[in-house]
């Protein structure tokens, strides 16, 4: 759908309809992995791993600003932030827009027993006041920073997190620094224990976001059973009428699979995420695995460049912080290794692997036995994978 009415000047309806995006994933989405999948997944929006609002607001230490690490590569980049409590959303509000994020999304569908059972996340489902007070002081902020507030006029913030914001902000291109309109969206479920889309859909359309994505299962199921996409198609009806976009979210598998369900079930838009973890191709509508069954080993070969790029990456972004850890790029590694030919025992490999080093001599040790056993895997790394092939093979250099 072509909405026309939505506002000019934020970034929505400058997308490419229809929208295909990268699902936010707590624990995963931190900016390597967003810059993997920009770069050879192009989604049309990304957002990152959702922050609390209290721990911006309440904390004293920088490393609370890690999940909004992002390059200008990942544009339009959406911030996402979780909570309860109004006025912190206001002052991160303002603290997101000083960072140069397109948008601030409002997470009110994290699962989660430690966000739900403090009142935040999909708990929010049941508090539909307390939802709209949120986008209120959310939008509320983004008005007084237009105006010209910034990190500075945030009571709450710790004097160590704002000059950590007004360094970041020093560093941003000029058009970005300027203040401009940021749109304000939410991200939800169907339901808390039972699907309540009549009820709840319109409760957050009166706040008037920009979009609403919309994950087809209620907080009671997480991520069992299958998402109901005909409830998604519900609330699409439901915003028909408005000027808000509504995304649908849940099992899908890749590119054409998320065109499918859009078109299906008349909705602006789709996000993916756990599909394309270890698989940023997902997003590519010319070569959208899904990741599934066994397909030909030259279509396999850049997995590997992206895990070694993927890590090293990982390992400069974040090897500068104290208490720095590898240990949570394991998952990544295992990922990129599901999607390689005969690559059960190298994921199994990884996935004990404690440093950057560790994972580069495996990989390493990988694709030579795979040319010695199978002469090939190194015609296939000469000729049959152009650029990609390339890179891969001075990868393993």
């Amino acid at each position: 759908m072509n909405r026309t009415t939505l506002n000019q000047s934020t970034f929505w309806n400058t997308l490419s309809s229809p929208i295909i995006g990268l699902s936010p994933m707590d624990g995963v989405s931190d900016h390597p992995f967003r810059h993997i999948q920009k770069k050879y997944g192009d989604p049309a929006l990304i957002y990152t791993e959702f922050t609390r609002v209290e721990a911006l607001c309440l904390g004293r230490d920088r490393r609370a600003l890690r999940p909004f690490l992002y390059d200008e590569s990942q544009r339009p980049i959406i911030a996402q932030i979780y909570g309860c409590e109004p006025d912190y959303f206001r002052q991160v509000a303002i603290l997101a827009c000083e960072l140069g994020f397109d948008g601030i999304d409002i997470n009110m569908g994290c699962p989660s027993k430690a966000v739900a059972f403090a009142g935040a996340g999909a708990a929010l489902i049941n508090e539909p006041h307390l939802a709209q007070q949120i986008i209120a002081a959310t939008k509320r902020g983004i008005q007084q920073w237009q105006n010209g507030a910034t990190v500075r006029d945030c009571p709450d913030v710790a004097d160590a997190i704002a000059d950590e914001v007004a360094k970041r902000h020093a560093h941003l291109p000029l058009l970005y620094r300027k203040r401009r309109a940021i749109p304000v969206s939410v991200k939800t479920r169907i339901g808390f224990d039972a699907v309540v889309v009549e009820e709840w859909i319109p409760r957050l359309l009166e706040t008037e976001p920009a979009a609403i994505a919309l994950h087809g299962r209620t907080l009671l199921q997480r991520y069992r059973g299958a998402a109901d996409w005909e409830q998604i198609e519900r609330a699409a009806e439901l915003t028909a009428l408005t000027k808000t976009l509504l995304l649908g979210n849940g099992d899908l598998r890749n590119h054409a699979d998320a065109l499918d369900h859009i078109r299906r079930y008349r909705v602006d838009g789709a996000l993916i995420g756990r599909a394309c973890r270890g698989n940023p191709f997902v997003f590519d509508s010319h070569r959208s695995f899904s990741g599934e069954g066994v397909i030909a080993k030259m279509d396999h070969l850049p997995y590997l460049s992206l895990a070694l790029e993927h890590a090293r990456l990982f390992h400069k972004t974040f090897s500068g912080y104290e208490r720095y850890n590898f240990l949570p790029m394991r998952k990544h590694l295992g990922w990129y290794a599901r999607n390689t030919v005969g690559g059960t025992e190298l994921r199994q490999k990884l996935q004990r692997c404690n440093t950057l080093a560790d994972a580069e001599i495996l990989i390493h040790e990988w694709w030579a036995d795979q040319r010695s056993i199978d002469p090939a895997w190194e015609k296939l790394s000469r000729h049959s994978q152009g650029k990609e092939s390339a890179r891969l093979t001075a990868s393993m250099a």
